[in-house]
């Protein structure tokens, strides 16, 4: 490999929200979806340049910073963007929060598939909205979707918006074509519109294909409104740079106008070149860094085979977080995870994402180099057995 994604970069002590925020002495951190890796050379090299000018001061977005989506989603993922559809905003979950600001009224609800990332809970609930949970149907060792069960809740008079997670955190589906056609023939029936959440849009495995909502049809583009960012994908969170992609310009126009209210409408020029950087100029990067992660999620899955037959790891299609049912330890989730950070290895707690459909399972963080993977794995065991 061009990349040494073996490297291990010592994070403690550099208030690392990941490593620092754990009290306990030599806890290897696989909680947190951000990766232990150096971020891509080109986006290191465009900001120590900014860094050697010496000042620091409010920043233009320049057209450089659209042209650079726009060229990014149409030669990675054939999506034709228009430069007027994007807002660019601090992150997803305030453009989650806001998004949903825009297009309900308090009282009415907003149907997720769960198990799903803990902060759509709190965005939602954030905003007066009610949580309507549409939970996917564990088969074999993946999920697929429940629609009669989808349709249901989106007959649902009070339901206004389904925010959809493309790829989903945590079950690892890269949602097809068909599947996203189908959830949006039904919201349009209802009247519902769709919020897709694509920030782990750019970490899909080998064999799978990543499809932007929007980029499936017309209908889709025009009931949509998408959250996208290269924050995960190039491990750049701390540099809190995200967008809004909506056609309809009063959907638009709305958004827009709470991004202000809520005052998450300025970016730091950090986050504008690391954005550029990425897109431009980082792709090889990213195609190693998936190569190295899959490997990471085959030997986690092999470890487990050899060593804890009764755990089983969900097929990981996208992000870099993999996914493990514990029902056969006979363990809660609570208590599973509680003995594993006794055994100095911190997971996620499956209860996060749904306390019933993430009963029984953990979260594992595989965006490490393999050494510490292996570490992590041998106190997995050790803790559990």
């Amino acid at each position: 490999m061009k990349y040494n994604f073996d490297k291990i970069i010592n994070r403690r002590g550099t208030n690392s929200y990941k490593w620092d925020i754990i009290s306990e002495d030599n806890v290897i951190p696989m909680w947190v979806a951000d990766m232990d890796f150096a971020t891509a050379p080109a986006i290191i090299e465009a900001l120590q340049k900014r860094v050697s000018h010496g000042i620091f001061g409010y920043t233009l977005v320049p057209d450089s910073y659209y042209q650079s989506i726009t060229n990014w989603f149409r030669t990675r993922h054939n999506w034709n963007i228009q430069k007027d559809w994007i807002i660019y905003t601090s992150g997803v979950i305030p453009a989650i929060s806001c998004s949903i600001k825009a297009l309900t009224t308090p009282g009415e609800k907003v149907l997720v598939q769960t198990p799903v990332y803990n902060c759509f809970y709190s965005s939602i609930k954030n905003q007066g909205c009610e949580v309507l949970e549409n939970k996917l149907i564990r088969e074999g060792n993946t999920y697929i979707i429940d629609f009669d069960d989808f349709e249901k809740k989106c007959s649902d008079e009070k339901t206004t918006v389904f925010l959809l997670c493309n790829p989903h955190n945590p079950a690892g589906r890269v949602w097809s074509k068909d599947e996203l056609e189908k959830l949006n023939t039904i919201c349009l029936r209802h009247g519902v519109k769709v919020i897709s959440d694509e920030i782990h849009g750019e970490l899909i495995m080998p064999g799978y294909t990543f499809i932007p909502f929007a980029s499936v049809s017309e209908a889709c583009a025009e009931n949509s409104i998408i959250l996208n960012s290269p924050t995960k994908a190039f491990n750049i969170a701390g540099l809190q740079i995200a967008n809004i992609i909506c056609k309809d310009s009063e959907r638009r126009r709305k958004i827009d106008r709470y991004i202000n209210i809520y005052e998450v409408c300025d970016v730091n020029p950090f986050g504008v070149l690391a954005l550029e950087a990425a897109y431009n100029n980082s792709a090889d990067w990213l195609d190693q860094l998936i190569l190295y992660i899959a490997d990471n999620y085959k030997y986690l899955v092999d470890f487990f085979k050899q060593k804890l037959p009764n755990i089983e790891v969900l097929k990981l299609e996208g992000t870099y977080l993999a996914w493990i049912d514990i029902t056969a330890t006979n363990l809660s989730s609570e208590e599973a995870y509680n003995k594993l950070l006794q055994g100095k290895v911190m997971l996620n707690n499956g209860t996060l994402y749904g306390e019933t459909s993430g009963e029984g399972y953990l979260r594992l963080n595989l965006a490490c180099p393999r050494q510490t993977l292996k570490e992590g794995l041998k106190r997995i065991v050790s803790a559990l057995k």
